[in-house]
């Protein structure tokens, strides 16, 4: 049935055949539910389909068994009971064309971007800034920018952020203010970033998405998976690597306007994540993008267990719509659940909310979009079983593909070209070379100046010296008068220069008055 016609994209089976016309592709589809309902399969069933039609796909493998699509399925008692149901006697398994990526590079090529590639705005929201620690982010950017210097992985991106920090008072006035609190926070989110594995996701070659566009020499379109058992485990990594790769999409496809089937189909597992505590700018710019991305020739499906886990500002783009059972439990979750409701078009034949409850895993409510791009009215269907494996491939089977993809040495080597890092380091060092340089010359002066000192005080020292041991000429005459002179006088003598005295004063006076005009006669 479905797979003898392979211009259409197979979904699932109600009173009729369910399918999705490729040319409405491209208006992004949802597929939700709740735990254990079967979102996996129907995913599964539409990256097969995709890729039959010659679509590449990117899928992100959340819990490990969407590796199992490079090889084919084996039969169980679930499979023979869909097949048996649905009436698909021309059902056969095969594998797809798969190649695996991995960031952490264990089990797939590495995937890696740079600094400047992802941006302050959506570093910002990794890191986990406030709006002034981010404006301090964009000064580092826009500085880097104006000098030229590279931002390639993080260890250019700590650097910078410090030369900013250590310069803050000469960019003030034509940049604004730096605080010296917000270049510590940024650098301790770096840190803690490095720690999580950034260090392995910053870097060269950088991803070429181009790359995923590909295909096999049967002309179906390359599964593009994404092992992010590990990032799961890093929300915040996880959700702006997505972003990043939606937004490089965007800025690198041209514009297609109405094709008759997508360029590529994206699969976001867990997509509640790209919005979870996103800033508002953040959730913008995602409406932005899966707005405009679809001239470009993009389908983007997001998984997530409800429908409520996006913004109405995305839900609104989106046309195409599996919807598996929900639970309603709490109050909110009854909210949710009729609010999903309404969201179909009602088929008068059941009631949308009470059918939402009583899905049995496996079946699901779909509305898709008709070649005038209207919403067909919901139907209740089965999902197709899918005909590459159910389980995880073995990770020798997974090494074996990575070992013989035509990527692998473009992928494996990283490359650390000169950049910001070693910009600013060279920098320091002329700088250190040059401060110690002036330290040894002021030493060395110092020295001089100490020397000259020793012998200007040496020289004093020798010359008092010398004077000291000159030889004298004799003065006894003199020594004989200060003797006499100093020579004790008896009482006797005494008394005649004490009596002479006082005859030499009264004379004195006398001949003083007389100068005057007062003698007496």
């Amino acid at each position: 049935m479905y797979l003898q016609d392979q211009h259409k994209i197979w979904l699932a089976t109600g009173e009729t055949p369910i399918y999705l016309e490729p040319s409405m592709a491209n208006r992004h589809g949802l597929i939700a539910g709740a735990t254990g309902t079967g979102k996996t399969v129907t995913l599964k069933v539409a990256a097969e389909s995709f890729s039959d039609m010659g679509v590449p796909v990117f899928l992100a493998d959340i819990k490990g068994d969407l590796s199992g699509m490079c090889q084919p399925g084996k039969e169980n008692k679930h499979i023979r009971r869909s097949i048996d149901t649905m009436g698909l006697t021309d059902f056969d398994y095969t594998a797809y064309p798969v190649r695996f990526f991995d960031v952490y590079g264990r089990q797939g090529h590495p995937v890696r971007t740079t600094i400047s590639e992802m941006g302050p705005e959506l570093l910002s929201r990794l890191l986990g800034l406030n709006e002034t620690q981010s404006g301090v982010l964009r000064i580092v950017f826009r500085i880097a920018d104006d000098k030229g210097l590279l931002l390639i992985d993080l260890k250019d991106l700590r650097s910078m952020v410090q030369y900013v920090g250590d310069n803050a008072k000469e960019y003030k006035l034509t940049y604004g203010n730096i605080s010296s609190q917000s270049v510590g926070a940024i650098q301790r989110a770096l840190l803690s970033l490095e720690d999580e594995g950034g260090d392995i996701f910053f870097g060269e070659p950088a991803l070429d998405i181009a790359d995923w566009m590909d295909w096999d020499e049967d002309g179906r379109g390359v599964m593009n998976i994404l092992e992010c058992q590990e990032l799961f485990q890093h929300p915040l990594l996880y959700a702006t690597f997505l972003l990043w790769m939606l937004s490089e999409l965007y800025e690198l496809l041209p514009e297609a306007g109405d094709l008759d089937k997508p360029k590529l189909a994206f699969f976001f597992d867990e997509a509640h994540l790209l919005f979870k505590d996103a800033p508002k700018a953040l959730v913008e710019k995602v409406e932005q993008v899966v707005r405009l991305i679809r001239s470009k020739g993009v389908s983007i499906w997001f998984i997530t267990q409800n429908p409520s886990d996006l913004p109405d500002s995305v839900l609104g783009q989106i046309g195409n719509r599996v919807q598996h059972a929900l639970r309603a439990y709490t109050p909110n979750d009854q909210k949710a659940l009729r609010s999903a409701a309404k969201s179909f078009r009602a088929n008068p034949a059941f009631d949308t909310e009470e059918a939402l409850q009583a899905l049995g895993v496996g079946e699901a409510l779909v509305s898709v979009l008709d070649e005038k791009g209207v919403p067909s009215i919901v139907e209740r269907a089965n999902i197709l079983p899918p005909r590459s494996s159910m389980s995880a491939a073995e990770e020798s089977k997974i090494q074996a593909a990575v070992n013989s993809s035509l990527l692998r040495d473009k992928y494996t080597q990283t490359e650390d070209r000169r950049s910001a890092y070693e910009v600013l380091e060279e920098a320091r060092q002329q700088e250190t070379a040059r401060e110690e340089e002036e330290a040894r010359q002021a030493a060395w002066e110092k020295e001089q100046a100490a020397k000259q000192a020793a012998w200007e005080k040496e020289q004093a020292a020798r010359q008092r010296t010398a004077r000291q041991s000159a030889p004298r000429r004799p003065a006894a005459t003199s020594r004989a008068r200060t003797t006499t002179s100093r020579r004790r006088q008896d009482p006797l003598e005494k008394a005649i220069n004490s009596a002479a005295n006082t005859v030499g004063r009264e004379l004195g006076k006398q001949i003083v008055r007389g100068l005057f005009g007062n003698f007496k006669r």
